[in-house]
């Protein structure tokens, strides 16, 4: 293990008024320790998750960032509304089954819930699917959906490991699969040891197998590293946060790090090279590799972001692991899209049944993940985010091209065909262009569901097909509670590159901090 390094200050360049900025201020920051784990399997688990099981109820609150400029609370017209009836998406459905949630039962016991949001998501392996839900997480077996391990503690992945990546298990998870090298990596932050105490503990697994040995790395952070989300690209892993100041809970801008992946994949000394944003500047996501075909040589990490009331904003991300001084980070670069408004105004305002309590949007940033794909010649970017349609709430989306060039958007959309609120979204594309997005679903008479809905590469631009339904709730969330989300999760099979996986959330029954979710799985007949 190595000693904690100091951290190299940066001096951020503030001209977030001009179209395009060279942000100066490298950070190089070294490990604080890393080591190889015992297979995850062979940990006891028992004195961990009754440890967690212990714990309060909690609600993570939401920590706002900034409004893109000229935000408006609604719009004239959303002009990107489809308006067009399509048919029935047509689909092959693979596996519906239930992830972890409250009262869950695997072969480390049952799950109570005690925090919220869930903070749902997950990532589909080669034989294998993972999910993680705030705190806990559990292994699935892709071929029937039913529990190989779990459901663990996050913190179950550090024991052994020491410092705050063991003792604190503080969720914002997320969960990727590295295609390319058939590893997983898995990371969630440690914030809860006061100040000075900021930490991204990741994890790379030794081999394709969930329930075996991991790399494990803790990465210093200078202030509270909020909402961190992670890409995996050839180069690096790859994540954005929102920084915050944890005294004053005064935001301190975006942040975005670059992993060494090489370093990581073997278990060797690694560091993170990172850029400090200004506050202007708030919920970037990095992009994420779909499918085989890797971006062309030297290709920067892209990472996106709400911008204007009509425009995105892009950044480039190359990383010099030799020569740090030598990575840059440039951007953003403004994409204009229709004119939208934030949903609800970027707070709560989705109705349910048979109660006034309103649920969380986080209409104020893109939604998890940034998916890209090289295909059939061009670069494509997809992502989405919740916006207000009329009286209602609906999901849009954007699919863009030529990113290390001029970044265009080839086609967008809005899907919000009827009252029902749409929002928590999450898109993919599978390797013939085919797209999906899930999402949850809820109104005054139709409790919090699990929906998707997806278009073939050859239907008509900005559209979308009839939605089809993964799960009906059958409960609503009350006792004041209205964080849902924070996010969800659709990735593409890396063995066919065709099948969609989502997973989300939803009730079984009324009350509060009593969620479960849903994990399913479908594909286009089209993509073989």
């Amino acid at each position: 293990m190595q000693a904690r390094a100091k951290l190299v200050s940066a001096t951020v360049c503030l001209m977030s008024l001009l179209p395009e900025v060279s942000w100066s201020g490298v950070e190089v920051i070294p490990e604080q320790q890393h080591d190889i784990s015992a297979p995850l399997s062979s940990i006891s688990t028992d004195r961990i998750n009754a440890a967690e099981a212990q714990k309060p109820m909690r609600t993570f609150p939401v920590r706002g960032i900034p409004a893109p400029v000229g935000q408006q609370t609604a719009v004239a017209a959303d002009t990107a509304l489809q308006s067009a009836v399509a048919p029935l998406i047509s689909v092959t459905a693979g596996l519906n089954f239930d992830g972890v949630g409250n009262g869950f039962v695997g072969p480390q016991g049952t799950f109570t819930v005690n925090s919220a949001p869930p903070d749902t998501n997950g990532a589909i392996g080669a034989t294998q699917y993972v999910q993680w839900v705030n705190t806990s997480f559990a292994v699935f077996s892709k071929s029937t959906g039913s529990v190989v391990m779990g459901p663990v503690a996050g913190n179950t992945l550090w024991q052994g490991f020491g410092g705050q990546c063991e003792a604190q298990n503080d969720g914002d998870p997320v969960v990727q699969y590295d295609k390319a090298a058939n590893r997983w990596v898995l990371t969630q932050f440690a914030v809860s040891g006061g100040d000075g105490n900021f930490f991204q503990c990741v994890a790379v697994s030794a081999t394709s197998d969930a329930t075996g040995s991991y790399f494990r790395y803790a990465f210093p952070m200078p202030n509270f590293n909020d909402y961190p989300k992670l890409g995996v690209w050839p180069d690096a892993y790859y994540a954005s946060f929102n920084m915050f100041n944890n005294d004053t809970g005064a935001f301190l801008g975006a942040r975005a790090c670059a992993f060494d992946r090489s370093k990581m994949l073997t278990g060797a000394a690694a560091t993170a090279v990172c850029f400090q944003l200004s506050s202007t500047f708030g919920g970037l996501l990095p992009s994420d590799l779909d499918g085989s075909t890797a971006p062309p040589t030297g290709s920067p990490n892209y990472f996106l972001a709400l911008r204007t009331a009509s425009s995105l904003g892009l950044w480039k991300f190359h990383v010099d692991f030799t020569t740090p001084t030598s990575s840059t980070f440039t951007g953003p670069t403004s994409i204009p899209v229709t004119s939208y408004a934030q949903a609800c105004g970027g707070g709560a305002c989705i109705t349910q049944p048979s109660t006034t309590q309103r649920l969380d949007s986080l209409g104020d940033r893109l939604m998890h993940r940034l998916a890209y794909r090289n295909i059939g010649g061009h670069e494509s970017l997809v992502v989405n985010h919740s916006v207000t349609s009329g009286s209602s709430v609906g999901v849009r989306w954007y699919e863009i091209r030529s990113p290390g060039g001029t970044p265009t958007v080839f086609q967008q959309g809005t899907y919000a065909p009827d009252s029902t609120r749409r929002w928590m979204g999450s898109i993919g594309m599978d390797k013939v262009g085919n797209m999906a997005v899930g999402y949850s679903a809820s109104s005054s008479t139709v409790r919090p569901s699990v929906r998707y809905t997806g278009r073939l590469s050859t239907d008509t631009l900005g559209t979308l097909q009839t939605e089809n339904t993964i799960i009906t709730g059958t409960g609503s969330q009350t006792g004041g509670l209205n964080r849902w989300g924070d996010y969800s999760a659709i990735t593409i099979d890396p063995v066919d590159d065709c099948t969609f996986w989502y997973t989300n959330e939803y009730l079984k029954t009324t009350g509060s901090f009593n969620w479960s979710t849903r994990i399913a799985s479908f594909k286009f007949p089209s993509c073989q």
